[in-house]
This record gives structure tokens, C-alpha cells and sequence, in this order.
């Protein structure tokens, strides 16, 4: 009787810091495993319905949607879309029948993983916080292995199933940056201490206006930004913001390696995966966390380098009055900033994708 083709199915959705790092293990299985099947499931309304096939994966959707925190009322309809997943997670795993089932994190990924768990599939999670979700949390006990980014999280996952492997991040990162010189001038930028502020693809409103109230003031002290702020703000912000020297501002930047290269000081959101990917590059960075994201994982993840002299935070209802001296100051203070970059650089993964797989190879 023909052995089973080599399958893994992956599942990861609701947010791009679920979506990448599946997008990378999947990547990496397929290096290695050219002629396995890879399939991913996810939350059929979610974003992960269009970056997956953007991506040259197949993907099947799930009638599943988080707990509602702010509106009780909304989550009627929980355990109906709970059983509906579940039961459609049965039949997926029965037609694939998987080698092992992955997930990093969403509701589709607890549903699927659940059904794997009790059909005795092999199972791995893949947790990009130092505070796990909600359904990692649930997960736990039910998966052989648990990948993990951040040290200490004994009290979330078995021991015995923990593995300190870090988050995947974009290839482009690993290795060598641009040089300098190059990255400034493909931003039409002199050298200077450049500030690149960072919000996300969508943007930060108040990290935005924030630096809608400062730019001025940093590009006189003598200073660079390269300001990517997002999407929804692009168009208001080039109506009230002024084209000056020494200024580069669009809605998102492509080469990301670019814009690490030409920074000397880093201001961001504290995502998980933006975090190892200034840790890989070796940034100072000053972290603004979203107060808007469940669990309040970002001020966590935040709170974790800050521990280890690895970044400097500030609240966001602090921004107005903390922001512009701590700017300024690092700009010009050369030495502090290489003692954030060598702090931050200690905690550096740049294989955490390599080491994800092998962990899975574990259980084929």
C-alpha cells in the first residue's frame, strides 16, 4: 500500500504578525519538502484569504471569528461559528491527511489544531509574543511542541514542550545590510543621523501626529526622517506636512533593508515581528506600543527588551510630553544609541525559520 505524501497544513491568520511568520515556515517546508503538499486554512473573511494565494498558496476558510471584548452581543453567534469550524477542520484534516498541522495563532488555527490534537495528528504552534493569545494559551496542553520567541513563558506552555527558536523575518534581513551611503541616497537623503519612523502598513495616528508636531524641530537639529506612515494617513499628511530637506515620507517602503540601512534610530509600533527584525538589524529603537491590541501584547513584548536595555519605551499617552527629548537626545548621543544597538543585537534569531522546521522535522 503507497505511503501517504508528505503534507503540511498551516494555519495563521486575522493579523499580518500571525500571516508572515506561516507565509516564512511555509517558504522553508517547501525548500526542503519541493514535492509536499502545503495547505493552509484560515478565517474566511480575514485578510489571510488574500495574502495566502498572493503568496502561491492554496487555502480553505473557516466561519470563525474572535470573542468580542467591547460588544457581548457579538459573540451569540461564538459557539455556532466554534462547531462549524471544528466540524469543517475534521473534514480538511480527513482529505490531507497531514504529517504535521502548524499554527501561528487566530481562531481558524485553535480550530484546527483542536480537531489535529483529537485526531491524533502531530502538532506545533509557533508563539510570536512574550504574552501568548488567548488561543495558544488553549492550545497548550494539546500540542506535542510549542516554538517560542521570547524566554520565560514556563508559565503559559509545558516546559518540556518549550523551544526557544524566535520569530521568522523577512529574508532580505539576514545577512549583510545595504550600505549606507547607497540606502540614503536611493532616499534622496545627505548623511545625516536618520530617524526612520515606523507604524505598521495601516499606520499609527497618534505615533503620526506625534511626529506631525516634531519633524520640524528634528530636521533643524541637523537630522534625516524617513517617515512610512502608513496607508491611511499618506494623504492627509502630504497635504499638512511640507516637503523639506531631508525628509522622505510615503505611505509604505518596499525595501525595508533599505530603510534599516540608512537608520541610525528606530521609532516604532512593538509587533513581535517588527521587533526581531530590529533586533536582526541592530537598531536603537524607541518603541510606542499600541494600547488597542488584545492582551496588551505590545506593551509586553515592549516591556522585554526594556528589561534588558534593549530599546527604550514610551506609552502612548506619554508621546506629547516625552517624545521630542528623547528624540533629540538619542540623535545626538552616538554612544547611547550603539549601546541600545549591541543590547537589542544580543537577542538577535536570524535562523528562527530554519530552526521552526527542523523542530517540526522532529515529529515526520
Amino acid at each position: 500500500m503507497p505511503k501517504n505524501p508528505i503534507c503540511f497544513l498551516l494555519s495563521g491568520g486575522g493579523t499580518g504578525g500571525h500571516i508572515f511568520p506561516a507565509l516564512s515556515i511555509a517558504d522553508e517546508l517547501k525548500r526542503r519538502y519541493p514535492d509536499a503538499i502545503i495547505h493552509f486554512v484560515g478565517a474566511s473573511d480575514r485578510m489571510e484569504m488574500e495574502k495566502i494565494p498572493a503568496a502561491g498558496y492554496s487555502i480553505t476558510g473557516l466561519w470563525i471569528s474572535g470573542i468580542h471584548r467591547s460588544d457581548g452581543w457579538k459573540n451569540l453567534s461564538f459557539p455556532l461559528k466554534l462547531m462549524s469550524s471544528l466540524i469543517k477542520s475534521v473534514r480538511i484534516l480527513t482529505k490531507y491527511k497531514p504529517t504535521v498541522v502548524i499554527g501561528t495563532g487566530g481562531f481558524a488555527s485553535g480550530a484546527l489544531l483542536y480537531a489535529a490534537h483529537w485526531l491524533g495528528h502531530k502538532t506545533l504552534i509557533q508563539e510570536q509574543n512574550s504574552y501568548p493569545g488567548i488561543t495558544n494559551k488553549w492550545l497548550a496542553a494539546k500540542v506535542n511542541s510549542v516554538c517560542v520567541a521570547f524566554d520565560g513563558l514556563e508559565s503559559f506552555f509545558p516546559p518540556s514542550k518549550i523551544h526557544l527558536t524566535g520569530n521568522p523575518i523577512r529574508k532580505e534581513l539576514i545577512g549583510l545590510l545595504p550600505l549606507r551611503s547607497k540606502a540614503l541616497q536611493t532616499f534622496g537623503l545627505t548623511d545625516k543621523p536618520t530617524l526612520l519612523v515606523l507604524g505598521g502598513s495601516l499606520g499609527a495616528r497618534n505615533v503620526n501626529l506625534a511626529v506631525k508636531n516634531l519633524y520640524s524641530s528634528i530636521l533643524d537639529s541637523g537630522c534625516n526622517i524617513i517617515w512610512q506612515t502608513g496607508k491611511l494617513y499618506i494623504n492627509d499628511l502630504k497635504k499638512e506636512v511640507p516637503q523639506r530637506e531631508g525628509l522622505f515620507m510615503d505611505a509604505f517602503i518596499q525595501d525595508m533593508s533599505l530603510a534599516y540601512a540608512a537608520a541610525d534610530l528606530v521609532l516604532s509600533r512593538a509587533g513581535a515581528g517588527t521587533l526581531s527584525e530590529l533586533a536582526v538589524v541592530g537598531k536603537a529603537t524607541i518603541l510606542v506600543p499600541s494600547p488597542n491590541v488584545a492582551e496588551d501584547h505590545q506593551t509586553k513584548n515592549a516591556q522585554a527588551l526594556v528589561q534588558r536595555g534593549a530599546a527604550i519605551l514610551i506609552e502612548e499617552k506619554n508621546l506629547k510630553s516625552d517624545l521630542e527629548k528623547q528624540l533629540l537626545d538619542l540623535l545626538k548621543n552616538e554612544s547611547k544609541r550603539n549601546e541600545l544597538s549591541a543590547a537589542i543585537s544580543e537577542i538577535a534569531r536570524p535562523k528562527a525559520t530554519e530552526a521552526i522546521v527542523d523542530e517540526i522535522e522532529r515529529w515526520m
